[in-house]
């Protein structure tokens, strides 16, 4: 029986964060070799404001959420696997958020958007000069994610990465969650976060494409004021290829699964285990009761 529902997860230190339909659960490996879980109810603003469910807003949302629970899972999964320190204050996790936003601003807005106005005596055309600040901001996300991939630390969080995906597509395919039925299944999933920020990468250069090219603060203020919309984009975009069969959506999202070879390593058994703990932790409980019936 295939599950009805879409889970969604992050890999954090030595552990794996689940978002459920309800609760989202963080496992971590403690450094005695347990496994420790911690389920929140999720409490989206969503359920209080409906009108935020809809197309394009909803990726805004979603992606403004997924920070927030990503942040407190970190936390958590810091302090489970014998980090120093405790889990981060709410002043704390702001504070983070900001600096986390402003170096995205430099990286990907700032300097590919001044670097470009160097071409400006060799290129005239608006049209061109965009899109020539698109792919340098393209080739610097494609850069970092390259640098940070070969530290070691990020190599064990990636190995957590794969674990993940591999539990989902295993999930999804509605199989036996262990690590014998698990381990088979792909490390690269179409919904994963690295598919969306490369595809908010492209969506950037065709919507930054038709703004003409106003004085550099304009170009800056402009990029940021639009970010959303793009996010939003991206989001319905993702959102469809992850329900879609169609080879030609296969195609198009190809880079997106090919990016995933950097971000995702193979996970051993014990790793996969944490990673099916988690999302045994939000699935649904007539789910699990649906197994049990079927098993008699």
């Amino acid at each position: 029986m295939k599950p009805r529902i879409s889970i969604g997860g992050q890999a954090v230190i030595e552990g794996v964060m689940m978002r459920g339909p309800k609760d989202i659960a963080t496992a971590v490996r403690e450094p005695s070799g347990n496994i420790t879980v911690k389920v929140d109810p999720l409490k989206s603003i969503t359920d209080k404001y409906p009108i935020l469910k809809k197309p394009l807003l909803r990726g805004v949302v979603a992606l403004a959420e997924a920070l927030i629970y990503g942040l407190k899972a970190l936390s958590f999964s810091a302090q489970a696997a014998g980090e120093e320190g405790e889990e981060l204050t709410d002043k704390e996790m702001a504070m983070t958020m900001a600096f986390s936003l402003g170096l995205a601003i430099v990286l990907f807005v700032i300097i590919p958007t001044f670097a470009a106005k160097y071409i400006h005596s060799a290129i005239t055309d608006p049209k061109l000069l965009n899109i020539f600040e698109g792919v340098l901001r393209l080739l610097i996300f494609l850069g970092y994610v390259a640098a940070i991939s070969r530290l070691k630390d990020i190599q064990r969080v990636f190995e957590y990465h794969g674990a993940e995906h591999k539990v989902i597509n295993a999930y999804e395919a509605g199989v036996p969650l262990d690590p014998e039925h698990v381990r088979p299944y792909s490390r690269f999933h179409p919904r994963c976060g690295t598919n969306f920020l490369l595809i908010v990468m492209i969506v950037s250069i065709i919507t930054f494409a038709f703004l003409g090219w106003p004085d550099l603060w304009m170009r800056i203020l402009s990029r940021v004021l639009l970010m959303p919309l793009v996010a939003g984009i991206a989001y319905e975009i993702i959102r469809f290829a992850g329900r879609s069969e169609s080879q030609w959506v296969a195609c198009a999202i190809a880079p997106g699964l090919w990016l995933q070879k950097l971000t995702t390593r193979e996970p051993d058994d014990s790793q996969i285990e944490v990673a099916i703990r988690a999302l045994e932790a939000v699935k649904p409980q007539e789910e699990n009761s649906e197994v049990i019936q079927d098993a008699r």
